[in-house]
């Protein structure tokens, strides 16, 4: 990892860069296949399922059978250990759950506001080197509670056309309604306009590469809605001379094994310390299965000197981390100060390892800074905010005037006469 000494405020976009292509040099090839699939449906789903997952699939609906061989397959301890995960993510986002909103804004004019569930939803879910069942677990489980009428679940095959069997019984478990075996971006363009086998949904949930990040931007322009844009992950962690190397680095490691195009950054206020976790991760790295991933994804990332913490936690907000770890003896200031991230976790016994599984909170969070806007998935991602009105005799006389007046002021005639005709009956 590159280590970095107080870098001037110039130089931090620079040093902060993600290590992602551009959109333009992705976007030509989202495009094609998204007007391949629209055009032809299933048949260009299963041209580009050969062509990117090398296996042709007659059919992309998986069965009962395959769902139920794929249960037995996975053994008890893991089923627990899902199940325990799965009860307490249910149990943080059933705590999201928020009561009807009423109020009388002035008598006899009552306003509320509910909530309803999206009806059809599409959850994308990353196969490839590392099957994230636990994916399933953060989308599908606040998507059932919120009340989701079709939750359709899409993720790529192996080379066999099977989906990794720890997918297929999560999604099972959680109330999935169909699950299709199909990955990347013609999965999302498959989301997006429907096709004879794959239902069109009105919202799509769920991290991918950056191919998967661009195709559910342009899934927007189609009249789709998006969880977020959701790319490779990353991780800053910011910590002190008090903090613990070894646990450093294996945070570091554990984000850094999700892909090569992963980014991992040390912000520290004690140049020893980053002595140690470069020492740490060199000898954590040689142990890991996936080392050659970890070892690209490293040489992405940062280990920065930053002489004070009011500079550091400026850096930090301007980086916008997807997980951000403080390991520090003021963690009170970072806690109360941080407004970029999309999830924080705070002192020397939270790995991040504990909210991409079990913690409860959702690990399907904003990246490439775009937590300075977005939030990641909870309850409400499922749910649509509707308000409602109702206006008796005196509400009208109360606050005609006013509208009539606004209206009036804004030309808009009929507006006004909308008010003006109902006054006169009174």
């Amino acid at each position: 990892m590159q280590v970095i000494e107080n870098p001037k405020r110039a130089s931090w976009s620079e040093i902060l860069k993600r290590p992602t292509q551009t959109i333009n040099d992705i976007e030509g090839v989202v495009n094609e296949i998204f007007q391949d699939v629209e055009k032809n449906g299933d048949s260009a789903i299963q041209h580009y399922t050969q062509r990117f997952d090398g296996v042709f699939i007659q059919n992309n609906l998986v069965s009962v059978e395959e769902i139920e061989a794929a249960s037995n397959s996975v053994s008890k301890q893991l089923k627990d250990a899902i199940k325990q995960a799965k009860q307490n993510i249910e149990i943080f986002h059933a705590a999201q759950k928020t009561a009807k909103v009423e109020i009388e804004t002035t008598i006899g004019v009552q306003c509320w506001q509910e909530k309803r569930p999206i009806e059809h939803v599409g959850l994308y879910i990353p196969g490839g080197t590392a099957p994230l069942f636990s994916t399933v677990l953060m989308l599908a489980v606040p998507a059932k509670l919120a009340g989701c009428k079709e939750i359709v679940l899409c993720s790529p095959p192996n080379k066999s056309g099977k989906v990794a069997p720890e997918i297929l019984y999560t999604a099972s478990l959680c109330g999935v309604t169909k699950i299709f075996k199909v990955g990347g971006i013609q999965a999302i363009a498959a989301l997006t306009f429907g096709t004879d086998s794959i239902p069109q949904v009105y919202k799509i949930f769920g991290p991918g590469n950056q191919f998967v990040t661009v195709a559910k931007q342009l899934a927007t322009k189609y009249g789709v809605a998006i969880d977020m844009p959701a790319g490779p992950s990353e991780l800053l962690v910011v910590a002190d001379g008090l903090a613990n190397a070894s646990y450093i680095a294996s945070d570091l490691l554990s984000q850094a094994e999700h892909g090569t195009d992963s980014q991992v950054i040390l912000v520290s206020t004690s140049k020893h310390l980053i002595f140690d976790v470069s020492k740490e991760l060199e000898k954590q790295l040689e142990f890991l299965p996936r080392k050659a991933i970890a070892k690209k994804a490293i040489a992405n990332s940062k280990l920065i000197y930053i002489e004070n913490d009011e500079l550091a936690l400026k850096l930090i907000n301007t980086y916008g981390p997807e997980h951000f770890i403080i390991c520090t003896s003021n963690e009170g200031f970072y806690i109360n100060g941080i407004t970029n991230a999309g999830s924080v976790f705070i002192g020397n016994y939270t790995p991040e390892s504990a909210g991409d599984y079990a913690s409860g909170t959702n690990h399907t969070l904003p990246t490439n800074g775009f937590s300075k806007a977005y939030s990641g998935v909870n309850l409400d991602s499922f749910l649509k905010s509707m308000t409602f009105q109702k206006i008796t005799k005196e509400g009208i006389l109360n606050i005609g005037k006013t509208i009539e007046l606004m209206a009036e002021a804004e030309g808009l005639q009929a507006h006004k006469n909308a008010v003006t005709i109902r006054l006169k009956d009174l």
